[in-house]
């Protein structure tokens, strides 16, 4: 009887994949990381945020967080992003919080080809990030919202945990070495 190839893991297609989804709170550098992923590998990248309707951003520009009803139209907006991409088998990197395991669900469920990351740090260390950046709607004091709301993922999830201790160059060398990505990957 000739070898068997192993079964592919949840959430990884067989050729590895073609859409990641760099998750975190906010802060946590998912733009940054995102990037440069993107750069790196010669993908498309999209800003999570950039996906938010007028009313969410001004209601995280006033200091009251989101709540699920509100995520779910932009949640879905991503999602079809992410369909888009991959129907047109053009591979692609999107930040997105993705705090809650339903929101990671609903950006991954029947697309084994989205890999998702989550970018893991301490509240303190977030924190002082975000008192340095500027122009950005999403204030420190609602950090406490995102930690609140954060279910980090369970092994079942198939999720990549990057620690941001190192530079962003070095978190995404990690990525990309966990997840086996070279820019052959086109």
């Amino acid at each position: 009887m000739p070898p068997t190839e192993p079964p592919t893991p949840p959430g990884r297609a067989p050729d590895g994949p073609r859409v990641i989804l760099v998750a975190g709170v906010s802060g946590s550098g998912k733009s940054t990381v995102g990037i440069l992923l993107a750069e790196s590998l010669g993908w498309d990248y999209a800003e999570g945020d950039a996906f938010h309707p007028p009313a969410n951003i001004a209601k995280m520009s006033a200091g009251r967080p989101l709540d699920d009803a509100d995520r779910l139209p932009w949640l879905r907006l991503i999602a079809a992003w992410i369909d888009e991409r991959l129907a047109k088998g053009e591979p692609g990197v999107v930040s997105c919080s993705a705090l809650k395991r339903s929101y990671r669900e609903l950006l991954t469920r029947g697309r084994p080809e989205v890999a998702v990351v989550l970018l893991d740090g301490d509240r303190d260390t977030i924190a002082a990030r975000m008192r340095k950046r500027n122009g950005h709607f999403f204030s420190a004091g609602l950090l406490d919202s995102q930690f609140a709301d954060l279910e980090l993922p369970s092994p079942d999830e198939n999720v990549l945990t990057a620690h941001i201790t190192g530079s962003p160059g070095e978190t995404v060398a990690h990525i990309r070495e966990a997840l086996d990505l070279t820019p052959a990957c086109r």
